[in-house]
């Protein structure tokens, strides 16, 4: 069992360092993305609108398939692979698939007849004082991109598939195809339709986002599929079993962004989309950094659980907290930093103005704080879905959402007593409350596991935390040294700079994972010398 220990655990790193590849792509187009966004619309009142219809797209994918996709199929599907039960891992996919498409069009079709309903008790009751006709372009751009809902419960179902085969590069490239779509849609399409552009773009983004893999799901070996609803088939229910608690906590997390959405829209125009924006900031190295090791490491804990061995994931477990510790610390003391250059640099031009820039980096402040608990919950979630514990994680995320909800409240309101941006409050309240809630998960984890190898965890802890202090010392020096230089000098030299001396402190440290990912790197280096 020892000696599988290590094949695990590179695995891991190898298929992390190939999704963390194609995140950073999709990551660079989601920059461009947000670029041409917001020169395009600003934070005005057209680009609330359209968030707002957003979040009822998603609220809705996350309610009725997220939490299957996420929670109870990849785990059962990996298993049945790993158990060389090829045939009713098919089966189930083919079920899960035939039912995703019903349910979602379902609902799809009635949220876009009781849109108005939808729009007006759904985001605007707690928002007195909303203009109408933000109201029905609201209801407008919901209606368009609704189908969007089942398309996406079609591709993350192959993502799925594709991850347990550890297919991860092109999945991982799916979100750069729907950044794309809305980059389009935007500039391509006239501009006198306004808002709506958007819209269109973000519909046809979501049917690149299921073509782009639909190839590399046909080159799946053995790959079957039935046109069945589960009857027959123990696994489906399974899945539905493990999907009952996941649904309910998804529930209570959609009714916290949509307390956020309403609360923002009650406040200052465009705290909205600086809300939004500054989250999708905070996402992006925490989907770099968290969500590639958490998707890479998910069907490897699915194997390790199905097959018995507990040992072998608690060691897996440990090193992926260890790896997410040494990234997401100095990502979060470097976006706290840079955040308002990065900003401005990105997107200050044309309908973005300055004011916007402060008000996005306001809220990302209070976002970037809670960095590492988002990217640490990554991880631990997956290990709870993994040993097919979907009631502990939404347990544990009920009590701390509610919390979000409660503070979301009190910190907006402190904010405004003080003097402050409100919509701070709500970023604040949202890292705290993540905070809260990975730390209660990991305790439970610990004592799930009989322990989590905590002295190469804390020694990691400690080093990532001395290399960060270096950094953060550096990066406000740069600061003040570059304080009236382009901006582009202050970002990328920066970033230089912070990188730089993180990795001198980690290799001076003589910390594992930066000397083996340079071995790794100097041996393909010498493989391809020698051809």
């Amino acid at each position: 069992m020892t000696d599988s220990q290590p094949s695990a655990k590179s695995q891991i790193a190898r298929a992390a360092g190939t999704v963390m590849a194609a995140f950073i792509f999709s990551n660079l187009v989601g920059l461009v993305r947000g670029i041409v966004l917001g020169r395009a619309f600003g934070t005005s009142g057209d680009m609330d609108a359209f968030n707002a219809a957003n979040r009822v797209t998603e609220m809705l994918f996350n309610l009725m398939a997220g939490g299957a996709l996420g929670s109870a199929f990849i785990p059962t599907f990996s298993g049945l692979l790993s158990k060389r039960e090829t045939r009713e891992a098919w089966k189930l996919a083919s079920a899960v698939a035939n039912l995703l498409l019903m349910v979602l069009s379902l609902a799809a079709l009635l949220a876009a007849i009781f849109a108005p309903q939808v729009v007006r008790y759904g985001l605007f009751v707690l928002a007195p004082g909303q203009e109408a006709g933000q109201e029905a372009l609201t209801v407008d751009l919901l209606r368009i991109m609704l189908p969007s809902i089942a398309i996406f419960g079609l591709s993350g179902l192959v993502m799925g598939i594709l991850n347990a085969h550890q297919r991860f590069l092109v999945p991982a490239l799916a979100p750069a195809m729907y950044s794309l779509g809305m980059i389009g849609g935007t500039l391509l399409l006239p501009q006198s339709l306004g808002i709506h552009r958007l819209a269109w773009g973000a519909l046809a983004g979501s049917g690149l986002h299921l073509l782009v893999q639909i190839p590399s799901l046909f080159r799946l070996p053995e790959r079957r599929y039935w046109f069945i609803l589960g009857r027959g088939v123990p696994a489906v229910r399974e899945v539905l079993l493990l999907m009952g608690p996941r649904l309910f906590g998804v529930a209570v997390v959609q009714l916290n962004f949509i307390v956020n959405t309403v609360l923002a829209l009650s406040q200052a125009e465009g705290s909205a989309t600086a809300v939004a924006l500054a989250f999708s900031l905070m996402l992006m190295p925490q989907a770099a950094v968290a969500q590639s090791i958490a998707i890479a490491a998910l069907p490897t804990f699915s194997r390790q659980v199905s097959l018995g061995r507990q040992d072998e994931m608690r060691s897996s477990l440990a090193a992926a907290l260890r790896g997410i510790l040494l990234l997401a610390l100095p990502a979060a003391v470097g976006l706290i930093l840079l955040r308002e250059p990065i900003i401005a640099f990105l997107y200050e031009k044309d309908a973005f103005t300055a004011h916007s820039t402060q008000m996005v980096a306001w809220a990302l402040l209070w976002y970037a704080v809670g960095l590492p608990s988002h990217s640490v919950y990554e991880i631990l979630s997956r290990a709870f879905y993994a040993l097919h514990d979907t009631r502990t994680p939404v347990t544990v995320g009920v009590v701390a959402m509610g919390l979000n909800i409660v503070m979301s409240f009190g910190f907006s309101a402190l904010f405004g007593s003080l003097g402050l941006m409100p919509h701070g409050g709500l970023a604040l309240a949202n890292s705290t409350a993540t905070t809260l809630e990975m730390l209660i998960l990991l305790v439970i984890m610990r004592r799930r596991l009989n322990g989590l190898d905590g002295v190469q965890i804390w020694r990691g802890l400690g080093a990532a935390g001395l290399g960060s202090a270096v950094m953060g010392g550096a990066l406000l020096l740069w600061l003040t040294v570059m304080a009236n230089q382009p901006r582009a000098w202050i970002v990328l030299g920066g970033l230089a700079v912070g990188v730089g001396l993180y990795g001198v402190t980690m290799l001076t440290l003589r910390v594992n994972e930066p000397r083996a990912l340079l071995r790794w790197i100097w041996a393909r280096l010498a493989r391809r010398v020698s051809r």
